[in-house]
Order: C-alpha cells, then sequence, then structure tokens
C-alpha cells in the first residue's frame, strides 16, 4: 500500500441503499419517468445507450430507484457482461431498474474513481465468484458493497482518472473514426451507383441468381486433413474467429463443406434482414449451415458486391421478404433471394471504387491496430491501479 493510502469496502464509501430514493414513494402513478433498464447500457464502452420513457402506472415493475448525473450503475445479473455505466444524463427524472447496483460517491471519493474500478477484471473476476443461479446467474448488491477498493488521497483519484479519461478518449476517438470511414464508403458506394434498387443510373440490370450459383456440395469424409474455417458474424460480415486450424483427427467432420479460394459464404440471421458474407481466402471446410456460392467475377467485383449486399435499400428487400411466423422459420425463400437485383455497372468502374475502398481499408487497418495499442496500454494502467 502505498503512503496515504488505505482500503475500504465500496458500502463504506458510497451512499447506503435506503438513501437512494424509491421511485413509488416519489411519483404519482399519472407522472412522466425516464428508464433506465440493463439492456440501455452499452457494454463495450461502458456508456447509457438508450433511455425510455414511461407513464409511472405503466412502468415496468423493476423501476424502482432514483438515480442522479454521477451515480455509478453495475449491473448485478450476469456480472461477466460489465453491464457498468456512468449516468451523464441532466434528467430530474431518471429511474434505473432494481436490476443495477447504484454507487452514489461520498465525500473525498471522485465518483469517475469508483466507475474505473467497477470497470477492472479484478472487481469482475471477484463478482463471478459470488455468482449464484444457473439460469440467471446474479449476485447481490452486498455483495457489489463488500468489495475493498484502494482509496488514495482525492488529489491522486483526480489524476488517475484524468490518465484513464484520456486513454479512453483517444480510443473512442479513434472510434469514431472508423465510422467516419465506414459512413465515408457507403457514401462513395452511393454517390458513385446510385440506389441498388430504384438504379436511376440505369446500369445494366441483373439478379442475385445470374452472378452467383450455389456451389456444388463436396461434402467432407469422416475425417480432414484441411483446416476448418472459425468464423463469427458481426456488423454485416462474416469474419474468422481465428486463422484456420487443423481439424483434431478424432473430430467428426461428416457433411461439412468443403470451400475454396474465391467462394463467397453467404448467411442471413434470422428475423434480422440481415446478410453476411465473406470471400474465401484459402482452402478448407465449413459447417454445412452456411451457404457457399460460385461468383460470376467476369460480371462482378468482390467489394462491389459485398457493398451492394449491405447496403439499406437492400437490407429492407431482405425483411420485406422474411416469411414464417416463429423465429426458427423465418427466412427468404430461395425465389426471392436469387431474384434479388443486382444492377451491374462496368467491371472497369466497379474496379475503380475497389480501390478506393481498399485505400479507406488500410487507413481503417492503421487505425484500428493504434486501437489495439491504445487498448492494451490503457488495460495496463487498470491493472497497475486496480488489478
Amino acid at each position: 500500500m502505498k503512503d496515504g493510502w488505505e482500503y475500504k469496502k465500496l458500502g463504506e464509501v458510497c451512499m447506503h441503499k435506503n438513501k437512494i430514493l424509491r421511485a413509488a414513494k416519489h411519483y404519482a402513478s399519472d407522472e412522466q419517468i425516464t428508464y433506465i433498464d440493463i439492456s440501455s447500457i452499452d457494454n463495450s464502452q461502458n456508456i447509457i445507450l438508450s433511455t425510455t420513457p414511461y407513464v409511472f402506472s405503466d412502468a415496468p415493475s423493476r423501476a424502482q430507484q432514483i438515480v442522479e448525473k454521477g451515480d455509478v450503475l453495475v449491473s448485478l445479473v450476469r456480472p461477466n457482461l460489465k453491464n457498468i455505466a456512468i449516468v451523464n444524463i441532466n434528467n430530474n427524472r431518471l429511474v434505473a431498474s432494481s436490476g443495477f447496483c447504484v454507487l452514489r460517491a461520498e465525500t473525498n471519493i471522485n465518483n469517475r474513481y469508483i466507475f474505473y474500478i467497477v470497470r477492472g477484471n479484478a472487481f469482475t473476476k471477484y463478482l463471478l465468484g459470488r455468482v449464484q443461479g444457473a439460469n440467471y446467474p446474479a449476485v447481490r448488491e452486498d455483495d457489489v458493497k463488500s468489495y475493498s477498493i484502494p482509496i488514495p488521497p482525492l488529489a491522486e483519484q483526480e489524476r488517475i482518472v484524468a490518465e484513464l479519461d484520456l486513454l479512453s478518449s483517444i480510443i473512442d476517438k479513434k472510434k469514431a473514426q472508423l465510422k467516419e470511414l465506414d459512413q465515408l464508403a457507403q457514401s462513395i458506394f452511393y454517390n458513385m451507383f446510385g440506389d441498388p434498387i430504384t438504379n436511376e443510373k440505369a446500369w445494366e440490370n441483373s439478379c442475385f441468381g445470374s452472378i452467383m450459383t450455389p456451389a456444388k456440395s463436396n461434402k467432407c469424409k469422416s475425417h480432414s486433413e484441411l483446416p476448418i474455417l472459425s468464423i463469427t458474424m458481426h456488423d454485416g460480415i462474416v469474419r474468422q474467429r481465428e486463422r484456420f486450424k487443423k481439424v483434431i483427427a478424432s473430430k467428426d467432420v461428416t457433411g461439412y463443406k468443403i470451400i475454396k479460394r474465391g467462394q463467397l459464404v453467404i448467411a442471413f440471421p434470422i428475423d434480422e434482414g440481415l446478410i453476411y458474407t465473406q470471400d474465401i481466402e484459402d482452402e478448407g471446410i465449413m459447417s454445412p449451415a452456411y451457404n457457399v456460392w460460385d461468383v460470376d467475377y467476369s460480371k462482378v467485383n468482390t467489394l462491389f458486391l459485398k457493398f451492394h449486399l449491405h447496403s439499406p435499400a437492400i437490407m429492407k428487400y431482405y425483411k420485406d421478404k422474411l416469411r414464417g411466423t416463429t423465429l426458427r422459420r423465418r427466412m427468404i425463400p430461395k425465389e426471392d433471394l436469387l431474384n434479388l437485383p443486382i444492377p451491374l455497372p462496368p467491371l472497369p468502374l466497379q474496379q475503380e471504387f475497389a480501390s478506393k475502398i481498399e485505400a479507406i481499408e488500410r487507413q481503417k487497418s492503421l487505425i484500428q491496430q493504434s486501437i489495439v495499442e491504445t487498448q492494451t496500454l490503457f488495460d495496463s494502467r487498470m491493472d497497475h491501479w486496480f488489478g
């Protein structure tokens, strides 16, 4: 322990639960409130992303805790997800779910210092050791309040917060740059090619079925030395979760599809109207759950095709074509997929577009690497102070 530092429990430095006003005692049934639920939290940025207005009588039964700007909210449910945020909203009618532990710092404690402590891996590990329930894993408020934290002098707390705030702001700004570059890429697509549904630039009319055909089903035998492609889906792109890995000799891959360089993997998540794509860069095998297509590259450039398939107009097309009443059955009929409109500008123009996108992707790659480096430094400093 450093000179002048001591350890106290969160419950000793934060306001007691009894002092957090109860909504039922404060609001009449016809009064308006602004509700913060656990789903309101963006746990990738640890911010409150949305709130829901209610007449109090119509609010969920968990709308119980009146919170203020500066309060730190810690979800008691599934603590591994780190649904944690600091209230940064100027609103005197904020009511939080009883699924949160509300940490309101007392005198001589910086609220953002508390915020960073509960974001730390050490705190999460502590909570995971106290989780109860298998189907609905949760901790108690007493578990949160019993956590011991280092308490440096207030000036030192503010210095630590300033350091972590600076690193966080750098990461946030770089993420904002990535979003701006994505928006620029979409803008370039629409400026060059127009709306893919209305085809106001009168490009040659084509459709999905004329430029892509289902790949022949080359199924694996029970065992294979080919690498298996492990993927994840995010923002409309199928990405490799990790590099190709060799199939364990004992793994049964009967029915898996053999995939080849240049083919396109497409998956439709149920009921979302999004299409996910990945062009294959090497030979391997993939779960039969995914659709694999051969692409006629004499007609279409891969990057042009991806942007077309991910455009808002086409996503709406997917949603409008979804059929079925239950989640498991909602899908796009094959005929509608094959008839999906794809206006085809001249291939040189598509390739010009691809060159511009590749330049943007190079910029994004540099920014993403910088984010990784800054995040590593942030994590290191968090471990230094709170690990």
